[in-house]
């Protein structure tokens, strides 16, 4: 694939392109917006993307693992990861202002009166603990009241009134920070939030601060991952920008005085966070196009957690390639929740590079906050296949020397063995030493000029006596 040129990454385009690669499935069962949609998607979030085309009291059908698996990214993308990690490596680094369009099929049906978002959208309740109906797949657009820069970014939004939902905003987060300063000047702060839109801006919603700092545009941002203008529509009823070509879109305001308690939902970690307050939004118009599909994200799925993957694979090879050339790869782990655990492959040319794998180790620390552990090995392992990590754990890491602790870190609050988010960092370290490279090479073997193709099924034997 050539990431020089624009990538269509309209969501219609996608799903076209996940279905002509057989990764999309449809499930025409009658299912409730209760717990059985999340069900279905929860249960089968590491393979296809799933279409619930028979949504109990809902003519529209919901879409979810979209985005949940690697092969289904690639599909989505028309590339392979390392496709994928340059398209955001674009994102990160350069900038195409969005396209003001007159109109676009996000207006092709539009509400301002009699919203009842709750009857118009599938919204689900994914866990029988969750405290009610939630939108997650939503990329929350808004400007900041005093720079002008555009924010976009993931935050869940309960529904509590036929036009009112609640909105879970974390401590840190850019659109925290332009409510409150909109907050500081007495006023609501005006936001869209568009569900089926680019996955350009699904990607760039996905980045953290780390990754793309406050001063960034990420509508801009979302434009130079595609290579081209996002489509944006100027809103309705409120100050804000609204992908043209989204399935469905809300605007309305954060209040800067009302709340309302907000939660349990059940987290990308596993837990059901704790219920709180949270600010409300008054929502003013909802749009859609015709024949929408609404797109939905299991907190605790697995898609949550993919959509950062490529985002911080891309952020940290950035880093140790400028620290530590000898990187060769890295993986952030499924079992780490592609966030918390980082597999990073080296090689060495001499012994000068002996003690430098630590050095990489500890830069990638610094470079990913929320980043817990990290396992080293030399290229010759796959770090994208667990048991060969394993392997290399087994035979090339002794604990007593090559596992080093530090204390005391920052890490992500939501873990709950954390202090506050405060957690101890650890690394292992099982690259062998130059010198005893040829001592650990595995044994060879001559290629095979059979294939799976060959491979026959064995009628050779039975079960009766010996003749």
């Amino acid at each position: 694939m050539d990431t020089s040129t624009p990538v269509d990454l309209r969501f219609r385009t996608v799903l076209a392109r996940l279905q002509a690669t057989g990764r999309i499935r449809r499930v025409d069962r009658k299912l409730s917006v209760d717990d059985e949609v999340a069900a279905v998607l929860k249960h089968h979030d590491d393979g296809d993307a799933l279409v619930c085309t028979a949504v109990t009291g809902h003519s529209v059908p919901v879409l979810g693992n979209l985005l949940a698996s690697e092969a289904n990214c690639e599909a989505a993308f028309g590339t392979d990861r390392h496709g994928i990690r340059e398209l955001v490596a674009r994102a990160m680094s350069d900038s195409i202002a969005p396209e003001i369009v007159p109109t676009g099929p996000a207006r092709d049906h539009v509400f301002t009166s009699t919203l009842d978002l709750g009857s118009r959208m599938p919204v689900l309740r994914h866990a029988p603990g969750d405290a009610g109906r939630f939108v997650t797949a939503g990329v929350v657009i808004a400007r900041h009241p005093v720079t002008g820069v555009h924010n976009a970014s993931y935050h869940r939004l309960q529904l509590v009134g036929d036009d009112r939902v609640a909105i879970k905003l974390d401590l840190g987060r850019h659109l925290r920070a332009a409510f409150e300063s909109a907050q500081s000047l007495g006023r609501p702060l005006p936001i869209a939030v568009a569900l089926g839109t680019d996955i350009s801006l699904l990607y760039t919603a996905a980045t953290m601060g780390s990754q793309m700092p406050e001063s960034r545009d990420e509508l801009a941002a979302a434009g130079a991952l595609q290579g081209s203008p996002l489509r944006m529509l100027t809103g309705l009823t409120q100050d804000v920008l609204v992908p043209a070509d989204a399935e469905f879109v809300l605007e309305g305001a954060i209040s800067a005085t009302e709340t309302v308690p907000e939660g349990p939902f059940g987290e990308f970690v596993g837990y059901q966070s704790d219920a709180g307050p949270a600010p409300v939004v008054q929502v003013t118009a909802l749009s859609h196009r015709r024949n929408p599909v609404y797109h939905a994200i299991n907190g605790a799925g697995r898609e949550t957690v993919m959509l950062r993957k490529y985002v911080l694979e891309t952020s940290v090879l950035t880093v140790l390639r400028d620290t530590a050339p000898m990187v060769v790869d890295v993986n952030m782990t499924a079992g780490g929740l592609h966030r918390f655990h980082l597999n990073l492959a080296v090689h060495k040319d001499g012994p000068q590079h002996d003690g430098f794998e630590v050095n990489a180790a500890l830069a990638a620390f610094g470079a990913l906050k929320d980043l817990v552990r990290v396992v080293v090995v030399d290229d010759d392992i796959d770090i994208h296949d667990e048991r060969d990590v394993e392997y290399a754990i087994a035979t090339r890491c002794d604990p007593a020397r090559d596992l080093v602790v530090v204390p005391r870190g920052r890490g992500h609050e939501y873990l709950r063995l954390s202090d506050r988010g405060i957690v101890s960092k650890w690394l292992v370290n099982a690259t062998v030493p130059y010198a005893d490279r040829e001592r650990f090479r595995r044994v060879p073997f001559a290629p095979s000029t059979v294939s799976t193709a060959d491979l026959l099924p064995c009628d050779l034997f039975d079960a009766g006596p010996d003749t």
